[in-house]
């Protein structure tokens, strides 16, 4: 699979999401998500908006949905999402209802294992269970807390220390998030993980859930081509 490359717009509005996704769209991304911040706020309006302005775009709902599955899905991709995502740790029940709803909805389903204790089995039950993608992810709120320890000296998480371990335990294509620098975004296909996800910090403020300040368009086009050319 060649790389794909993501924006996750983790904003509060519907005018600056457009905004950073017409950007983005420009420097080369292929893939808009509408981040959970976005949904919180917007919900089924701010996929709309981006289906309107953006009709031939792949966009990832980035539901991470725990309960009521089958509803979930299927209002998200009337709405304009080809992607949804659903919880590992979400009930069994729940991920199947998310996979029956997208096969009956037409779109994908992308399966995170944010949460597991065995992030590797996380991610091989999702495959078993029928998602179409893997999203390996190490959460805000976890390297919120580890930046903390790392100022006591201990190492904060990446979702690179098991991506390796991940890609090896599924024959699903695999997303890492989490806080990636760009070095680390642009490595992940050498992992084999092709979709290669840009967010906090890289396009957005981590603290303010705003577009980043400075060239972000120029950073986004130069990673583009980076992972390209591979």
């Amino acid at each position: 699979m060649q790389p794909i490359v993501q924006i996750s717009l983790d904003l509060t509005g519907i005018d600056e999401a457009l905004e950073t996704a017409a950007m983005a769209m420009r420097a080369g991304v292929d893939w808009l998500e509408a981040g959970t911040p976005l949904i919180l706020a917007e919900g089924l309006h701010g996929v709309r908006a981006l289906r309107a302005a953006f009709p031939e775009t792949p966009i990832v709902a980035d539901l991470k949905t725990m309960d009521g599955g089958y509803l979930e899905a299927e209002m998200m991709a009337k709405a304009g999402a080809t992607h949804v995502v659903v919880m590992a740790r979400a009930h069994p029940a729940t991920i199947r209802q998310v996979v029956q709803a997208g096969r009956d909805c037409g779109v994908k389903v992308m399966g995170d294992n944010l949460g597991c204790p065995d992030m590797a089995a996380g991610a091989r039950l999702l495959e078993d269970m029928g998602c179409d993608f893997v999203i390996h992810h190490i959460g805000f709120d976890e390297r919120r807390d580890s930046e903390v320890q790392a100022r006591l000296g201990n190492r904060m998480p990446s979702p690179l220390d098991r991506l390796a371990e991940v890609v090896r335990a599924v024959s699903i294509p695999v997303q890492a998030v989490g806080g990636l620098s760009i070095e680390q975004a642009i490595a992940c296909p050498r992992y084999g993980a092709p979709l290669v996800v840009l967010g906090a910090p890289l396009t957005v403020d981590a603290d303010a859930f705003k577009t980043a300040t400075g060239d972000v368009e120029g950073a986004l086009r130069e990673i583009c081509r980076r992972i390209r050319e591979q």
